[in-house]
């Protein structure tokens, strides 16, 4: 299989295999107007296997959000088909607007208007907790 280099976008690597769906739908990565390549489960020497997604022409997207799917997952910064940048991306403290309270008395559920926040309680497990209600959520 062949996937062109890419001239100017990001590079998404090192992503648990089977997580790379979560990312584009978490990124909104369906944009039509978007050049998107998703690999999954591509043989990788540190991992065993891995997921890999390249986006063409955007150099800007939630990093939280990639942190959240994946603490260990790497972004590549690309410009003029070159590597400008690489960076590791741990779990964020703090999701805005990223997942949805699942409890239905949280006062984020009746007032529309109030962000989904969600914090950090256990870097190790990966359980974020609503600021407003504490209902727990893992990724």
């Amino acid at each position: 299989m062949t996937v062109d280099s890419i001239q100017n976008g990001i590079v998404i690597d090192h992503l648990r295999a089977g997580s790379a769906m979560k990312l584009y739908e978490l990124l909104g990565l369906s944009d039509p107007s978007l050049t998107v390549a998703i690999m999954k489960n591509v043989t990788s020497r540190k991992l065993g296997r891995k997921d890999i997604i390249k986006i063409d022409g955007i150099t800007d997207v939630d990093l939280d959000v990639i942190g959240y799917v994946d603490p260990e997952a790497t972004v590549n910064i690309i410009r003029d088909g070159e590597l400008i940048e690489k960076k590791s991306i741990p779990a964020p403290e703090r999701l805005v607007n990223v997942l949805r309270c699942k409890n239905p008395r949280c006062i984020s559920s009746t007032e529309q208007e109030l962000p989904q926040i969600f914090a950090l309680s256990d870097r190790e497990k990966r359980i974020y907790r609503c600021i407003y209600c504490e209902t727990r959520f893992s990724s």
